[in-house]
């Protein structure tokens, strides 16, 4: 069968006027209209595109790749408000539709807001859903264990730090005071697992514990001394702020980092910063 609102791969069956048309092995058949056609494309090649319904409300293929599939979320502007809904951008041609059914509160054409996006059952229809919390399950069938890479939505800003969407299943946390680098609501970014509560709502992350990130520190510090012929005016008496600002890890990690490259004799440690060793 054809999966609506993910990426299916397909055979190229055969051209006609409007296009191509696509097929699986079970004889399911979509369009996929010339302007989206490759120009390298042809009958009896395998292609993978993404179904959802046009305007008419038939199944159509794209090569185009939507901002999130079925089941994922995605930080969406609205294109236009009228009086079934809002219409989100997301990559496509036919805006999203979020019905005011699913809207946490009233939202206007400009808005960016966090979206679900999901298979209506009745319509077999694409939409969208604000309420994000009804969508998130924390219980013991998580599959999630400490120091796990994730996938990370910011949703929510709170006094603390971020409500998270963890791999568009999950709510999490990140906490301030685990963030080194520039990030805001809507991002999308990838962290670790801290610790899952006994309460099972997850602490998050971006970087692994300290004995585990030394190693990648250590080179990025390398790596940007390189770029800097050679010397960085910093040491263990910089602040943790100017830390965090150019090098986006935490002073703790800093100071490990230059410590493991120093060992290594890959350094040397002066009173204004650091220097790289240059080999004979």
């Amino acid at each position: 069968m054809l999966h609506l609102g993910q990426q299916n791969t397909l055979t190229i069956l055969r051209g006609t006027s409007v296009g191509f048309f696509l097929g699986n092995d079970e004889g399911d058949e979509v369009l996929l209209p010339h302007k989206y056609i490759p120009d390298d494309a042809e009958v009896g090649q395998e292609i993978t595109v993404f179904v959802y319904k046009d305007y008419d409300e038939r199944p159509i293929a794209t090569t185009l790749k939507p901002a999130a599939e079925v089941d994922q979320f995605a930080c969406l502007r609205i294109f236009d408000v009228n009086d079934i809904g809002a219409f989100a951008e997301w990559g496509l041609e036919k805006h999203l539709l979020i019905p005011f059914r699913e809207q946490n509160e009233r939202i206007n054409p400009g808005d960016y807001v966090i979206v679900r996006i999901y298979l209506d059952e009745a319509s077999q229809r694409l939409a969208g859903s604000t309420k994000v919390h009804k969508f998130l399950v924390n219980d013991e069938f998580m599959e999630l264990e400490e120091g796990e890479k994730i996938n990370l939505l910011l949703y929510e800003s709170i006094d603390v730090g971020f409500k998270v969407v963890i791999n568009n299943k999950h709510r999490g946390i990140i906490y301030h005071n685990e963030i080194f680098q520039p990030i805001g609501w809507g991002d999308v970014i990838e962290g670790f697992v801290r610790e899952v509560r006994p309460d099972f709502l997850v602490d998050c992350t971006l970087q692994l514990k300290a004995y585990e990130v030394m190693e990648p520190n250590a080179e990025k510090i390398r790596k940007m001394l390189k770029a800097q012929d050679g010397f960085l005016p910093f040491t263990d008496k910089s602040s943790p702020t100017e830390i965090q600002t150019v090098f986006e890890m935490s002073k703790k990690n800093f100071k490990r980092a230059v410590g493991t490259l120093y060992k290594q004799r890959l350094i040397t440690i002066e009173d204004g910063g650091i220097r790289a060793v240059v080999a004979e």
